[in-house]
């Protein structure tokens, strides 16, 4: 099978060299084009020495021109860029042409108000929202393969509503009693020069940031309430942890009267039964960052408080992988009629 030319433009921060470690080697793959402003005319080695002698490790960091992109012959682009930055240039490669997954926050909502409210800002693109597909692939596997444009969801969200999704269609919790506490490693804020960031700020302490109303907030409601078939509000509570990557959720709600608690487990087991990436380990089940890190999996295990009534929902993923990079190449998978686990196989 002819290799699939692939560009990723930002390839130069945390979430651009967990693209680049897993698409140097993708089976599938041949990366023409790496941007960065900053490392323009570096090859990936000299920036990146870890993947010295990986295939197209010595390709130079390019400007990211989306003619010179589109020249390379390119057939899809990752961009790993930051909000509001990423549209314009995901506008430029489609009118070449060229399919996108951005990884970005730029098309993962469909109102573009909801977009102004959370990202202080207006969208750069609101006519493009209506093509873009939010990029789950264990919800829109379908919907993915048949896109050009790909909202790959957020770190958090991705912990949230992957727990959620089955159980609020299934109307088994009350979607008004739902509250996420969510931990991330450091490598989530981005690989940026901030103070707060540093290690010594940063090292044995764990510290609440974004509330009450964090960015991840509006896409995390968004699909809930498409899963729940009414508007659904939740309380997220997220926490910088003293690592360097890893995110683990703990998301309760109360169960629905009349509701047996075994049906969890039965709806988490049917609703995942056949995804590569997604790990049932049942009730009682506890999900550690430890096993997840570097790899594409979410581990997720539940328990329930009869003391309260709540149902305890628990997971865990790589914010660089099953959070960003890898769920984005997932969905490339799915784009090109591949198997879905080409190239991220790895424990």
């Amino acid at each position: 099978m002819e290799r699939i030319k692939t560009a990723i433009v930002g390839a130069s921060g945390y979430t651009g060299m967990e693209l680049l470690r897993l698409l140097l080697v993708h089976p599938q793959v041949e990366l023409v084009a790496a941007t960065s402003r900053q490392e323009a005319g570096k090859p990936i080695h000299a920036v990146f020495p870890r993947f010295r002698h990986a295939p197209a490790a010595e390709l130079a960091f390019i400007e990211p021109d989306p003619d010179a992109i589109a020249a390379t012959g390119a057939k899809v682009a990752f961009l790993a860029l930051p909000h509001g930055v990423a549209a314009e240039i995901a506008r430029a490669l489609l009118e070449r042409g060229l399919k996108v997954i951005d990884l970005s926050a730029d098309f993962r909502l469909r109102d573009a108000a909801v977009y102004a409210e959370f990202y202080g800002h207006e969208h750069p693109a609101p006519d493009l929202l209506s093509q873009a597909v939010y990029g789950l692939p264990e919800v829109r596997a379908e919907e993915i393969a048949k896109s050009d444009l790909i909202a790959s969801p957020g770190c958090y969200p991705t912990s949230i509503i992957l727990p959620l999704v089955p159980l609020l269609a299934e109307k088994l919790i009350d979607p008004a009693t739902i509250v996420a506490n969510s931990y991330s490693g450091v490598s989530g804020a981005g690989r940026k020069a901030d103070i707060s960031l540093l290690f010594v700020e940063c090292n044995e302490s764990v510290r609440a940031y974004g509330l009450p109303k964090h960015r991840h907030l509006s896409e995390i409601e968004q699909e809930l309430t498409l899963a729940a078939g009414e508007q659904v509000t939740i309380t997220f509570l997220p926490h910088l942890m003293p690592v360097t990557a890893g995110i683990h959720t703990t998301t309760t709600a109360k169960l629905a009267p009349g509701i047996d608690p075994e049906a969890v487990g039965r709806s988490l087991e049917a609703a995942y039964a056949r995804s590569a990436f997604v790990r049932v380990l049942g009730r009682g089940g506890y999900p550690d960052t430890k096993n997840v890190t570097r790899t594409n999996f979410i581990d997720i295990g539940w328990q329930y408080d009869a003391r309260t009534g709540r149902v305890i929902l628990l997971s865990a993923e790589d914010n660089l992988g099953k959070g960003a990079g890898g769920q984005a190449v997932q969905s490339f998978n799915h784009m090109f009629g591949l198997e879905e686990t080409a190239g991220l196989q790895n424990f």
